[in-house]
């Protein structure tokens, strides 16, 4: 989908300005109360987007979001792992996944009651029992004790933490040592030499998703990287699969205009109608080269 970015951005923004809540974390879990279950109806249990590299056989949406979780352990070199801790856990669709692969156990936090509770149900219902243990939790000061997991995976939540920094560090401190920390993330573009910060009018665009999807300001992956060395990680990998990913907001904004997509959105309320909204805008980012959707993972020295 192409769009003029200016003129949607000014007819968005009282769109996106009304009802919403002032603090972020409150803001974050509404959000994620409220959208969570039309998700689940129209996409499954994976609340993030798909991989689809070029020249690929034509798969269904889901095949792809099992596909980036692949793709993502492969670049992170993870083959096994024991316990891992899923970081904005959604309704549990990686923790479930990568036990299944490894046999391993799972911890997942999220800021959404309406999330932990859902991720719980599906465990149990699946067979999981308790093995997989899902709860509300702040990714900024997670309720783990340090080194308690071979793997911290966080798939597509670091884009909602206000302090980038404490977030490396809390993903490093409960890893342990030898262990693998995966952030999977949305990020803005790299700056230029030369450049002090975003151009006025790709701040105006990335102002706009913020309203709508309570995100902070935004950082670069080379900022994660950054990051990721400050707090003495090793091995550290980097992709940028924005061009690999670039057909999943188009597959999403087909969605939500079908009629049960239309339907679910006047049930979820007006929050998640203000996610939709602004969906166009996410799709002209990538097509900018402003929106970037980046892997960071790095090894915690033994």
């Amino acid at each position: 989908m192409m769009v003029r970015a200016g003129p949607l951005e000014t007819l968005v923004k009282p769109l996106t300005t009304l009802g919403k809540v002032s603090d972020l974390k409150s803001g974050i879990a509404n959000f994620y109360d409220e959208s969570s279950e039309l998700w689940e109806n129209m996409w499954g249990e994976h609340m993030h987007h798909g991989y689809y590299p070029k020249g690929a056989p034509v798969k269904s949406n889901q095949q792809a979001q099992i596909d980036m979780i692949e793709e993502t352990l492969k670049v992170a070199g993870v083959t096994q792992a024991k316990k891992m801790v899923d970081v904005g856990c959604g309704i549990g669709g990686s923790s479930r996944y990568i036990s299944r692969k490894f046999g391993c156990t799972a911890n997942g936090i999220t800021l959404s009651p309406k999330q932990a509770a859902r991720a719980n149900a599906l465990s149990k219902e699946q067979g999981f029992g308790d093995r997989l243990q899902f709860q509300v939790g702040d990714a900024l000061a997670q309720p783990f004790e340090n080194g308690s997991f071979d793997l911290v995976w966080s798939m597509e939540s670091g884009e909602h933490m206000p302090d980038k920094k404490k977030f490396v560090s809390e993903l490093a401190r409960v890893c342990a040592p030898g262990g693998t920390v995966i952030v999977v993330t949305w990020c803005h573009r790299v700056l230029g030499a030369g450049e002090a910060g975003l151009r006025e009018d790709e701040k105006a665009l990335l102002d706009r998703i913020n309203e709508a999807y309570y995100l902070p300001d935004w950082c670069s992956v080379a900022d994660y990287q950054r990051l990721f060395e400050a707090q003495g990680l090793t091995d550290i990998q980097t992709r940028d699969w924005s061009e690999e990913v670039s057909p999943f907001w188009g597959a999403v904004i087909a969605t939500a205009l079908t009629s049960e997509g239309l339907a679910g959105l006047a049930k979820a309320g007006w929050t998640t109608i203000k996610g939709a909204l602004v969906m166009p805008l996410m799709a002209e980012g990538f097509r900018r080269g402003l929106i970037k959707f980046n892997l960071i993972s790095g090894r915690k020295p033994q």
